[in-house]
């Protein structure tokens, strides 16, 4: 009988430590590396090998994600990670293969103007959320959907920028309406077809990212360009597709948006307020996941703000993941000096290690 109560007490012992590992799973890890799961970069090359700087940053956990573009802006060049299917498959394949963690390899695949996996390179061809949302046809919505979630889950990607779930507010929107990224100015219309990209997404083992929060429809500036002031023009009605999808349990990850309004927040932008990302998105709204900043390099961002500064503001305001996309500009070493850059507001205090184990939390639990 002893003997018996000793191997329960054995069993129960093995059991909840298993139980606090799963639960706490950033307990044991080292700083940098949690805090390597919380960028995101971009980088140049067609191939990468053991010597290129992003995989090094990736076997050094400097980084827990890329993404992908087909042009490089900074350069005004055609060449950059995207020629043709065979090329993606194998740089996903190769940039996988330098994590020992699952690594996020992202891509922005909306349809129609915002596509990098464009037909002149060999992949299908898309059509715009906006021809979709005009269509309101949930057969063609889910036909074209699963296309692209068919050919993302065949390159080996396993996070989509995608769905816009921006209202059309103002078609002349040089973001949003000129680009045909929006659905409708319809909620209705937007969370009907939004939800049927999530689910063929979904199929293929594809993360899908609502964007971009608070709600970029109405805007009448871009803020790839700078500041972008929504304060008169911006309405509640554009927080209605994030609230139904996040109430149905259906929003996977959020990409914030670098916008600004004086009655979310008198100071700083979206990307950067802790009342918004804290205050509307996880407390108002009820949302739990990870949430992506919107790349930390566009000119809203990055001409009001140091790199330090940015970092600092975003993590407290409650973003998970940094984007620096090194598109608009190029840095080799983004995730270099970011890791360090955090390292020492963590030692400083001016960021509390308990946000980057939420951050990391969320992240593997999405990630595994």
């Amino acid at each position: 009988m002893k003997r018996s109560w000793i191997f329960l007490f054995i069993l129960l012992f093995v059991f909840m430590s298993f139980a606090a590992s799963a639960e706490g799973g950033e307990e044991g890890v080292p700083l940098e590396e949690k805090i390597g799961q919380m960028l995101m970069v971009g980088f140049r090359g067609l191939t990468v090998d053991e010597d290129s700087q992003i995989a090094r940053d990736i076997s050094a956990g400097r980084v827990g994600g890329v993404i992908l573009f087909d042009y490089d802006v900074a350069l005004d060049s055609s060449v950059r990670n995207i020629s043709s299917p065979e090329q993606v498959r194998e740089l996903v394949s190769t940039l996988k293969s330098f994590s020992d963690d699952p690594l996020f390899v992202a891509v922005d695949q909306e349809g129609g103007k915002v596509s990098r996996l464009k037909e002149k390179y060999g992949f299908p061809a898309t059509v715009s959320q906006e021809y979709l949302g005009e269509e309101d046809d949930p057969e063609l919505t889910r036909y074209y959907a699963a296309r692209t979630a068919n050919a993302l889950a065949d390159m080996g990607f396993n996070l989509n920028f995608a769905p816009v779930v921006d209202l059309n507010v103002n078609p002349d929107n040089p973001a949003i309406g000129k680009l045909e990224r929006s659905f409708s100015a319809e909620p209705d219309v937007v969370l009907r077809n939004a939800e049927i990209v999530i689910e063929e997404l979904y199929k293929k083992g594809i993360k899908s990212c609502l964007k971009h929060f608070p709600g970029h429809g109405s805007s009448a500036g871009d803020s790839h360009e700078g500041i972008t002031d929504v304060t008169e023009t911006w309405s509640e009605v554009e927080l209605e597709p994030y609230r139904q999808i996040i109430s149905g349990g259906k929003a996977d990850f959020i990409m914030t948006a670098h916008i600004f309004n004086r009655n979310w927040d008198p100071k700083y932008p979206a990307t950067l307020s802790r009342d918004v990302i804290t205050g509307i998105l996880r407390d108002e709204l009820g949302f739990d996941g990870v949430v992506f900043s919107d790349d930390l390099n566009m000119g809203a961002i990055r001409e009001q703000y140091s790199l330090e500064e940015t970092i600092r503001l975003a993590i407290n305001a409650g973003v998970d993941v940094l984007i620096f996309a090194n598109n608009l500009t190029y840095d080799e070493m983004i995730a270099v000096k970011a890791v360090d850059i955090i390292q020492k507001l963590v030692e400083e205090g001016e960021i509390p290690e308990s946000r980057i184990d939420e951050s990391y939390s969320r992240i593997m639990e999405a990630k595994n």
